[in-house]
C-alpha cells in the first residue's frame, strides 16, 4: 500500500528487500549493502560477496556492453551439492540401500561452459548427462568425463543414434538406451546383434498419473513418449525370448516440467514403483529407477502450487522419492535400485542473471492542462468539476462519470463538434482523475474490480536494452514469472510504477507480469531515472531453457555472457567472457553474407555519387557506419553523450527525465 507523500517514512534497504521479496526467491544468495546495491553472496552474508552494479561497471569499462548474462559458477556448484545432499540425507534416514545418481538433461541449458562446469561440480556426486536427440548425444559423449556418471539416451532414435550409443560403451561409458516407442526395441536389437554387443536398455512408462502446472499435458496417457503397460510387458516378453531380459536395467517416467504440487509427484511415484516391482517379478535385470524431471523451482517465493512456484521443498521431494521406492521394494523383498533424477531446471535456473539498462521512459501525463478551467465545452467543464469534487466518499461514482465523459468527448470529436485540442484536453483530464482515484484506492483494504486496472493503465513504460524473445522467451510464451528488480538505489524509495518494454517492434515484447507476495503484479516498482546516469535492472533465475529457446526476433542475437566465481580477496573473478552475437553473425543465420552486403551497398553508393544524390564525404561516412554496424553488438550501445533530449508528451518517449510530472493545482 502506498501512503500520501506527507506521511511517508524514511525508506530503508530492508523495505527494498521486502518489496522485491529477495529472501523468498533468492535462496539467501543475495543481499543489499548500505549503499543500496544488490550483493551476490552464494555462501551467505559471512562469505565472499560482490556488488552487482560494481561488476556491471567493471565489465563496461572492459568494453563488455549490456545486456549481459552473468553466470555465477558458485551458485551452480551449490545447486549440484544441494540436490545431491538432500537425497543423501533421505537415503541415510531411510536406511535405503541404493545410491542417488543425478543426471543433467542438457536440453535445459546446452551452453558448453555450463555443461562443463556441471560435469566438474558433479564429479564427486557421480553426475551424469542425458541426451534427447542425436546432436545432444554427440555433445554428451564428448563431455561425459565422470567415470561413474551415467549417459541416458532419450528422444526419437534412428539406427545411427543407436549405433553411436552402443559403440560408446566401448569407450567405458555406461549408456542406457531408453525405449520411448515400442518400435525402437527392434532397432536396438538389430544394431546390437550386428555389433555383437549387449545393450543397456531402459523403458519409459506412460503413466496414467499426470503432473501439475503449465506442463502437465506432457504427462498422462496421451503423452508424446512412453510405453503403455501392455507395451512394457511386450518388451519384457521379447527380451525373454532372446535371453536378454537382464539387459532391461532401467524404468523411466516423466510427468512434466515444473511440477508445482507434491501430490502429483506422490501419485506418479505410487504408480511407477508398482510398475518397477512388477517388471522385476517378470525377470527384468532392473538396477535403476529414473524419476525424470519436474522438480519445480520457486520463482516467486510463495511456496504454493502456483505455476511459478512449488508447494514443496527439494528435501521433501527427495524424501518422497526415496520412501516410495523403499516401501515398494521392501514389500516385494527385492533389492533397492539406484535412484536417478533429471532435475535440470532445479540445477541451472538460479545461477544466471540477465542485467540490462533503461534507455528511455514513456510517462503518462497526469497534470491538469493549462486553461482547462476556462474551457467553454460542457464535456471538459464537467470533467474539471469531477476533479474538484473528487473525494474518498465518491471516487467510484467519479470514475464512472469521468469514463462516460471521455467516451462522449470521443463521440463529439468523431462528429466534428470537438476539435483535436479539445479531445486531447478531455483525455488528459480523464487520466488526471484516474491518477487521483488511484491514490485513494491505495489506502483501501478492498479495491473494486473495475478499478484494479488503474495501476497498469497509469504505469510508465521503461524501454530496456534487451529482447524478451531472446533472453526470457518463457515470459512471452507461457507467462513464466522471473524475479525482476533494480540492482542499485535500493536505499531510495521507488516512486514510479512501470512495465518493461524491450527493443523489439513487437507489441508482445514486454515484461508486464511480476512476482508478488500473494498474486501477480502488473507493474514493477522502480526509481525515477536520472539524466546522465545509468539505471540498471536485472532478471533472475533465467538459467534454465531461456538461452536455448531464445529466438532472433528483429535479429537481436545472443547477449554477452560472463562467468563469475567468488574470490576471498576481491569478491569475484571473471573466469571467462563469451561475446554475444555481432550483427554479421546473426545475419548469417538467415543466409546473408557480410561481404556480399558490403559489395551491394558500395555499388549503390557509387551510383548515388555519380548521380549527385550523395557527395563523396557523405558516402564515406555511410560506408563507415555500415561496416561498423555489421561488426557491432546487436543491442544498443551507451550513446548518452550524443542523445537528444525529447520533450515529454503524452504517451511519448521521454529521454531519462529527472523529475516526475507535477500535478498543477486547479484554481
Amino acid at each position: 500500500m502506498s501512503l500520501p507523500p506527507n506521511e511517508l517514512r524514511a525508506w530503508t534497504i530492508r523495505d527494498s528487500a521486502e518489496l522485491y521479496q529477495i529472501s523468498a526467491w533468492g535462496g539467501g544468495w543475495f543481499g543489499i549493502n548500505d549503499r543500496g546495491e544488490l550483493m551476490v553472496q552464494p555462501l551467505g552474508p559471512n562469505g565472499p560477496k560482490f556488488s552487482l552494479p560494481e561488476v556491471v561497471e567493471d565489465l563496461r569499462n572492459r568494453d563488455i556492453e549490456l545486456p549481459i548474462l552473468l553466470r555465477v559458477s558458485d551458485i551452480l556448484q551449490l545447486r549440484v551439492a544441494a540436490l545431491a545432499g538432500t537425497f543423501k540425507k533421505a537415503i541415510e534416514e531411510c536406511s535405503y540401500r541404493g545410491r542417488y545418481r543425478p543426471v543433467f538433461p542438457i536440453k535445459v541449458n546446452q551452453q558448453r561452459d555450463v555443461v562443463e562446469e556441471l560435469v566438474e561440480f558433479g564429479r564427486e556426486h557421480s553426475l551424469g548427462l542425458e541426451a534427447g536427440s542425436k546432436p545432444e548425444l554427440l555433445v554428451v559423449l564428448a563431455h561425459m568425463t565422470n567415470p561413474d556418471g551415467l549417459v541416458i539416451c532419450n528422444g526419437y532414435k534412428d539406427t545411427k543414434y543407436i549405433e553411436t550409443a552402443l559403440l560408446a560403451q566401448k569407450m567405458g561409458l555406461h549408456c542406457i538406451i531408453v525405449i520411448d516407442r515400442y518400435e525402437e526395441l527392434e532397432l536396438v536389437l538389430k544394431v546390437s546383434k550386428r555389433l555383437e554387443m549387449r545393450p543397456h536398455i531402459g523403458v519409459r512408462a506412460k503413466l496414467a498419473s499426470r503432473g501439475a502446472g503449465k506442463w502437465q499435458e506432457s504427462g498422462g496417457e496421451k503423452s508424446k513418449f512412453g510405453l503403455t503397460a501392455g507395451e512394457i510387458v511386450m518388451v519384457a516378453d521379447r527380451l525373454r525370448q532372446l535371453g536378454m531380459l537382464d539387459c532391461l536395467e532401467l524404468l523411466h517416467f516423466h510427468i512434466g516440467s515444473q511440477i508445482t504440487a507434491i501430490r502429483a509427484i506422490k501419485d506418479a511415484l505410487k504408480e511407477s514403483t508398482r510398475i518397477y516391482t512388477e517388471l522385476h517379478d517378470l525377470g527384468a535385470g532392473l538396477k535403476f529407477i529414473d524419476v525424470g524431471g519436474g522438480l519445480a523451482v520457486d520463482y516467486d517465493g510463495s511456496q504454493t502450487n502456483f505455476h511459478s512456484s512449488a508447494n514443496y521443498s527439494v528435501q521433501e521431494y527427495a524424501n518422497d522419492v526415496v520412501f516410495a521406492m523403499q516401501q515398494a521394494c521392501d514389500e516385494k523383498g527385492i533389492a533397492h535400485p539406484d535412484i536417478i533424477s533429471e532435475s535440470g531446471r532445479a540445477l541451472t535456473a538460479h545461477h544466471a542473471i540477465l542485467v540490462f539498462d533503461v534507455l528511455g521512459v514513456s510517462q503518462m501525463r497526469v497534470d491538469v492542462p493549462e486553461g482547462a478551467d476556462r474551457h467553454e465545452d460542457g464535456t471538459i467543464a464537467n470533467m474539471v468539476q469531477i476533479l474538484r469534487d473528487l473525494s474518498q466518499k465518491n471516487f467510484q461514482e467519479s470514475y464512472h462519470d469521468a469514463l462516460q465523459l471521455k467516451e462522449e468527448a470521443i463521440s463529439l470529436f468523431n462528429l466534428g463538434y470537438l476539435d483535436l485540442k479539445g479531445r486531447a484536453m478531455a483525455e488528459n483530464l480523464f487520466w488526471v482523475v484516474c491518477d487521483r482515484i488511484r491514490s485513494i484506492v491505495h489506502t483501501l483494504d478492498y479495491v473494486p474490480e473495475e478499478l484494479s486496472g488503474l495501476e497498469r493503465a497509469l504505469a510508465d513504460t521503461y524501454f530496456c536494452n534487451f529482447s524478451v524473445f531472446q533472453s526470457a522467451p518463457d515470459h512471452w510464451a507461457v507467462k513464466q514469472l522471473f524475479p525482476t528488480m533494480p540492482i542499485h538505489r535500493l536505499n531510495e524509495r521507488p516512486t514510479r510504477r512501470a512495465i518493461l518494454a524491450d527493443l523489439t517492434c513487437d507489441s508482445d515484447g514486454k515484461v508486464d507480469r511480476f512476482i508478488d507476495l500473494r498474486d501477480v503484479k502488473s507493474v514493477l516498482e522502480v526509481h525515477q531515472v536520472q539524466p546522465g546516469r545509468p539505471y540498471y535492472l536485472a532478471m533472475f533465475m533465467v538459467g534454465a531453457y531461456q538461452e536455448i529457446l531464445g529466438d532472433l526476433h528483429n535479429l537481436f542475437g545472443d547477449t554477452n555472457a560472463v562467468h563469475l566465481s567468488m574470490d576471498e580477496e576481491h569478491g569475484y573473478r571473471v573466469e571467462r567472457v563469451i561475446e554475444g552475437d555481432s550483427v554479421a553473425e546473426v545475419l548469417t543465420y538467415v543466409q546473408y553474407d557480410k561481404q556480399e552486403l558490403i559489395r551491394r551497398i558500395r555499388s549503390r553508393l557509387e551510383i548515388a555519387v555519380r548521380t549527385g544524390q550523395i557527395n563523396v564525404k557523405e558516402s564515406g561516412l555511410l560506408m563507415k557506419r555500415y561496416e561498423e554496424g555489421l561488426s557491432a553488438y546487436t543491442y544498443l550501445a551507451d550513446d548518452s553523450e550524443d542523445a537528444v533530449e525529447l520533450s515529454p508528451v503524452q504517451s511519448g518517449v521521454e529521454r531519462l527525465p529527472s523529475e516526475p510530472s507535477q500535478t498543477t493545482p486547479l484554481p
